[in-house]
């Protein structure tokens, strides 16, 4: 059956101590990552044929840090490693792919987290063991069972999290084989997350629209706050608010998430082909009427949840080209009707066959046609 990877991200509870532990591990790690990216643009710009090599980084940092950094010795050593062996590699690689700019250095607060290897941590449990540290209390116990990689432990507002990387055996899948009757076509949208083609309509719990008064009222008292303007020295009622703020957008991520997660198990669960449009989100986005909704509703991260759960569950997931005319269609004779490019137009009669449509309904049914015939050949 093979093996794959999975992790499971579990929130954790540390102490004072082991709180201040982490920090000072997230600071040192964010401090490899940027010494190592300062020193890949010195050697470039002193020699244009240098390449990007994070071993030489390595073993050069790991020279000089007793002597120049000791308070780097205070945490784990795959704090700095790993910062450099992995996010900073895997930046320039997709720098060099084309699927990202430049690196850019990273900043105290945003994204803090570190990484460890899997000999430096065992799980117990509802605690995960860390040399130094002793147990630090998690809120489950581990979901997979198999050869732990690594963990990465992060930050959010003020809670601490850790990731911890499984490899496990692969499960039976549930569907054996892709069948026509199992076949399902999912028309993402703005006023409704998903509309499926069986008429299942997935409202979505659009999370930031609902927490949208509470954030600007908490944004707004924190630029009243001294220590929000530029240069300023930040006041500890400014950190509170900031906290306050932190823990919403928090809240408001963990409950998009949550709703992503469970219509992409459904879906992969319940069907065996899945038909969805490859939209051009980068583009659609600069609508400037339509951005808020579009982000809101995060549809490049339900591509990517259905394409992994998929791959266990047995179910295969077609992207239909971005110019598939999904919505212009007539999924009964195929007629094209231009006037639905307004997305204003939210039903309309076909003048061929005469058949009504619903705008969602009918691109989603076209997706599941177009699923069908590329994957199984069938009209």
């Amino acid at each position: 059956m093979g093996t794959i990877q999975r992790a499971h991200k579990i929130r954790m509870y540390p102490n004072n101590k082991q709180a201040t532990y982490f920090a000072k591990a997230c600071g040192v790690a964010r401090f490899a990552y940027n010494w190592a990216l300062a020193r890949s643009k010195e050697l470039y710009e002193q020699d244009n044929a240098h390449k990007f090599n994070e071993a030489a980084l390595r073993r050069e940092l790991n020279a000089i840090k007793a002597e120049r950094f000791p308070w780097m010795l205070e945490v784990t050593k795959c704090a700095p490693q790993l910062a450099i062996k992995n996010d900073l590699k895997a930046a320039f690689r997709n720098f060099f792919a084309k699927r990202a700019g430049f690196p850019k250095f990273h900043k105290k607060g945003i994204n803090d987290s570190f990484e460890i290897s899997n000999d430096q941590f065992k799980v117990n449990g509802c605690y995960v063991q860390i040399p130094k540290l002793g147990n630090v209390r998690l809120a489950e116990e581990l979901r997979y069972e198999g050869r732990i990689i690594s963990a990465t432990l992060s930050r959010t507002a003020d809670h601490w999290y850790i990731a911890i990387q499984v490899e496990i055996a692969k499960p039976e899948p549930i569907h054996t084989a892709v069948s026509e009757n199992q076949a399902v076509g999912v028309d993402v949208g703005v006023s409704s997350l998903a509309v499926l083609s069986d008429g299942t309509v997935i409202t979505g719990s659009k999370p930031s629209k609902k927490y949208a008064k509470r954030l600007r009222r908490a944004q707004q008292s924190l630029s009243r706050k001294k220590g929000a303007r530029k240069g300023e020295k930040k006041s500890k009622n400014y950190r509170k608010q900031q906290l306050k703020v932190s823990r919403l957008h928090e809240k408001i991520a963990n409950s998009r998430n949550d709703g992503l997660h469970k219509l992409s198990s459904m879906l992969t669960q319940s069907y065996s082909l899945i038909g969805i449009e490859d939209l051009n989100v980068e583009g659609m986005v600069k609508n400037h009427n339509l951005a808020k909704a579009i982000h809101d509703q995060s549809w490049s991260e339900l591509g990517r949840q259905l394409t992994y759960k998929a791959d266990t569950t047995g179910s295969y997931v077609h992207y239909s080209d971005k110019f598939f005319a999904s919505s212009q269609l007539c999924n009964a004779c195929g007629y094209q009707n231009a006037g639905t490019k307004d997305v204003s137009v939210r039903e309309w009669v076909c003048p061929q066959c005469g058949i009504a449509h619903d705008r969602d309904w009918n691109a989603a049914e076209n997706l599941k046609q177009d699923a069908i015939r590329a994957v199984l050949g069938a009209a």
